[in-house]
């Protein structure tokens, strides 16, 4: 387990890693653990832009079982996995859930006061998406956990000739999907072809993290084009929490081709918190004691 802690302010418009409306396209880091998984990670604790309420996101191929259970505390889990996704992904967790991810579907445990998780590809499988962790408000840290499965097929899609777009949590073009446990979060994965794309609107008082997930990615917001290459991702922040307007985000690919973004809207937190490893608490005090939980036996057990 990663002991390094990194601690992130959020509370004041002008300390912590504040953005700018748009960041720049951001490249991540490169992650491999053995030899089946491979990932491009960003984590708000090595970027300088604010990504608030995300923690963590990393888009990996995973084919192989690597982290075996683990223990999660004061954040939301969140694994979307791909249409392009092959074979099962095998998710257990200490709230009694012991079933296969499909490719399309979303799962979101919000780990809480904590809970264990253990998820791997079946034999064969070949698993592509995104894992996410997202911050909990403090007033949620030590909620009991609780959890959300989102089939693929249960998913609406608003679809055009150029767009096809799931909205797999949350709301977009009036168009609404499931609600994420305590969270008013819309997570959309879709595909834009050409240059009409595809349009959402980020409301007053909400950040977005927008992702190249396949192809070039042309994104149009507040008066700015810019061009992300496959792979990176920008986050669009709001920085002052008293002013702000809502903004259309445009989502573009080149003439005759096709790009794959996934786009997270969600209202920033705004607080400080900790992140250590599986764990994001308020201070390095109630990590040690989640970690001492942990260690007790606390989080319960996977049969």
């Amino acid at each position: 387990m990663n002991t390094n802690s990194t601690a992130i302010d959020y509370r004041h418009p002008h300390t912590g890693p504040v953005a700018p409306l748009v960041s720049p396209p951001l490249s991540g880091a490169a992650l491999s653990i053995g030899d089946g998984f491979e990932a491009r990670s960003f984590r708000a604790m090595d970027l300088e832009v604010a990504m608030d309420p995300l923690v963590m996101v990393d888009h990996y191929v995973m084919t192989e079982p690597t982290f075996g259970v683990h223990p999660h505390a004061g954040l939301s889990a969140v694994s979307l996995l791909f249409e392009d996704s092959a074979g099962r992904f095998h998710n257990r967790d200490t709230l009694g859930n012991d079933f296969d991810l499909q490719p399309g579907d979303l799962y979101w445990l919000k780990a809480g006061s904590g809970a264990l998780h253990d998820e791997a590809p079946r034999p064969g499988s070949r698993i592509h998406g995104l894992q996410v962790f997202v911050n909990l408000p403090q007033r949620q840290r030590y909620d009991t956990p609780t959890s959300l499965l989102v089939r693929g097929s249960e998913m609406p899609v608003i679809s055009s000739e150029s767009h096809r777009v799931r909205v797999a949590l949350g709301r977009s073009n009036d168009v609404l999907g499931f609600r994420a446990p305590d969270s008013s979060m819309t997570i959309l994965d879709g595909y834009v072809m050409g240059a009409r794309g595809f349009e959402h609107l980020l409301k007053q008082q909400r950040n977005a993290w927008v992702h190249a997930v396949e192809g070039e990615l042309s994104v149009s917001v507040a008066g700015q084009l810019l061009t992300i290459p496959q792979g990176d991702a920008i986050s669009i922040s709001i920085s002052n929490p008293s002013t702000g307007h809502p903004v259309h985000i445009r989502l573009a690919s080149r003439k005759n081709a096709t790009s794959h973004f996934a786009l997270f809207d969600a209202e920033p937190l705004r607080e400080a918190f900790v992140q250590r490893g599986p764990f994001v608490m308020d201070s390095e005090e109630k990590i040690d004691e989640a970690q001492a939980a942990y260690a007790a036996g606390q989080f319960g057990r996977i049969a």
